[in-house]
C-alpha cells in the first residue's frame, strides 16, 4: 500500500454503500421511537457500536483497496446486502430476528476480510490479527441472536469489547491512510445521517393538518438539523483533513483516524438518532406538554451530538470544543421547557444552537478579515 492510497475522491459506489448503511440509522431511530426507555436506548447503543465498527472498517477498506474491478464491486455489493439485512432486522434484533441480524453481520465481516486481503502483503499481515477478532465479534452477535437472556445481551456486550481490543492489538503502522479520501468518506456519511433528522420531520407531520403551528414546528426542526450540520461542517472537515494529513508517521495517523473518526463519531451518530426521535415526538405534540423522556430526548440528543464533536475537536487539537460543551449543557437544560410546551423547547434548542454558531463565527470572521487585509497590504506594498 502506498502512503496516499487509491483514489483521492470517494466513488459513487462508496456513496451508494453509505446510503445503505444510513438505512440502519433510520431503523435505529424508528426502534428508539417505539421503545423510548433506558433499555431501548441501551439496545440502540449496542447495535450502533457494532454496526459503526464495520461501516468504519469499510471506510478504511476502500481507502486502501479501490472498488475498481468487477470482483471487488461484487464483494462490496455482498457487504451492502449484509447491511440491508441487518437494517431490516433491527426492530427485532433482540427478539425473534436476532439471528437474521447476526447472519447479515457475519456476511459483512467476511466480505470485508476478503476484500482487505487484496490490499497487498502488509494487509495480509495485519488481517492475521484483525480478521479473526472481527470474525469473533460477528460470531458473538450471531450467538446473541440465537441464545436466550441473559446470554443474549452478554454476547452483545462482549462484541464491542472485542472490537475495541482489535483496534489496539493489530499493527496500526501497517495502515496507509489517504487523508483526503478518508475524511471525505466520513463527511459524506455524516451529512446523509443528519438528513435522517429531516426525514423525522416528514414522518412527524404525516397525517397532520398543516396549520401554521405545525409548519412553524417543522421549520424549527429543520433549523436544529441545520445547526447539527453547521457544528460539523463549518470549516471543520477541511481543517480536520489538514490535521490528519500532517501526521506523517503511519502508526500515529492510523491511531488518530481510529480515535477521532472511529470512536468519537459514535456519540455523534447516537446524537443524530436521539435528536431525530425528539423532533418526531415534538412535531406530533407541538402544542402539548411532553413526557420527561421525550423532552430529554430532544435536548439530550443534541447534547450527545455536540459532546461527541467536542471530543473529536479535542483529539485533533482544533478550537471549538468548549463552545460545544457549553451549548450541549444549555440544550439539555431545555427539558423542563418541553415538559411544559413541546414547541417552546424546540424553539429554545434552535435559538441556543443559532446563538452558539454566531458566537463561534465572530472570531473566525475577524481572523479571515484580518488575513485578507494583511494579504491586500502585502500585495499593494
Amino acid at each position: 500500500m502506498t502512503q496516499e492510497s487509491p483514489g483521492t475522491r470517494v466513488s459513487t459506489l462508496e456513496l451508494f454503500f453509505d446510503l445503505v448503511f444510513v438505512f440502519t440509522v433510520t431503523q435505529l431511530a424508528d426502534s428508539l421511537a417505539h421503545h423510548l426507555t433506558p433499555g431501548g436506548l441501551l439496545n440502540v447503543v449496542l447495535v450502533l457500536i457494532v454496526v459503526w465498527w464495520m461501516y468504519s472498517g469499510y471506510a478504511w477498506l476502500t481507502n486502501a483497496v479501490a472498488p475498481d474491478t468487477p470482483g471487488r464491486r461484487t464483494l462490496l455489493l455482498a457487504g451492502m446486502a449484509g447491511f440491508l439485512v441487518m437494517a431490516l432486522a433491527i426492530p427485532d434484533a433482540f427478539g425473534a430476528y436476532g439471528w437474521v441480524f447476526g447472519a447479515g453481520y457475519l456476511v459483512v465481516n467476511i466480505a470485508h476480510s476478503v476484500l482487505f486481503l487484496q490490499a497487498g502483503p502488509a494487509a495480509i499481515g495485519m488481517m492475521r490479527t484483525l480478521g479473526p477478532l472481527n470474525l469473533l465479534a460477528a460470531l458473538l452477535v450471531l450467538a446473541g441472536g440465537l441464545l436466550p437472556e441473559p446470554w443474549r445481551h452478554l454476547c452483545w456486550l462482549a462484541a464491542p469489547v472485542v472490537q475495541v481490543a482489535a483496534g489496539y492489538l493489530h499493527p496500526m503502522e501497517m495502515h496507509r491512510i489517504s487523508a483526503g479520501h478518508f475524511v471525505e468518506r466520513h463527511s459524506l456519511v455524516m451529512i446523509i445521517a443528519i438528513g435522517e433528522s429531516i426525514l423525522a420531520i416528514g414522518v412527524g407531520v404525516t397525517g397532520m393538518k398543516l396549520t401554521g403551528g405545525v409548519i412553524l414546528a417543522a421549520v424549527l426542526g429543520l433549523c436544529v438539523a441545520y445547526y447539527l450540520w453547521w457544528a460539523y461542517f463549518a470549516d471543520g472537515d477541511r481543517r480536520s483533513e489538514h490535521v490528519l494529513a500532517r501526521m506523517e508517521a503511519p502508526a500515529l495517523r492510523a491511531r488518530l483516524a481510529l480515535n477521532a473518526w472511529g470512536y468519537a463519531h459514535i456519540p455523534m451518530l447516537l446524537g443524530i438518532v436521539v435528536t431525530a426521535v425528539g423532533i418526531k415526538k415534538t412535531l406530533g405534540h407541538a402544542f402539548d406538554d411532553l413526557h420527561w423522556g421525550e423532552a430529554l430526548t430532544l435536548g439530550g440528543g443534541v447534547a450527545i451530538y455536540l459532546l461527541g464533536h467536542a471530543v473529536f475537536l479535542r483529539l485533533l487539537h482544533l478550537p471549538g470544543a468548549t463552545y460545544r460543551v457549553m451549548i450541549a449543557a444549555l440544550c439539555l437544560a431545555t427539558a423542563p421547557l418541553g415538559h411544559l410546551l413541546a414547541i417552546a423547547q424546540l424553539a429554545a434548542v434552535a435559538i441556543i444552537l443559532a446563538a452558539g454558531a454566531i458566537a463561534e463565527d465572530i472570531p473566525r470572521v475577524r481572523r479571515s478579515g484580518l488575513a485578507a487585509a494583511i494579504g491586500d497590504f502585502g500585495r499593494n506594498s
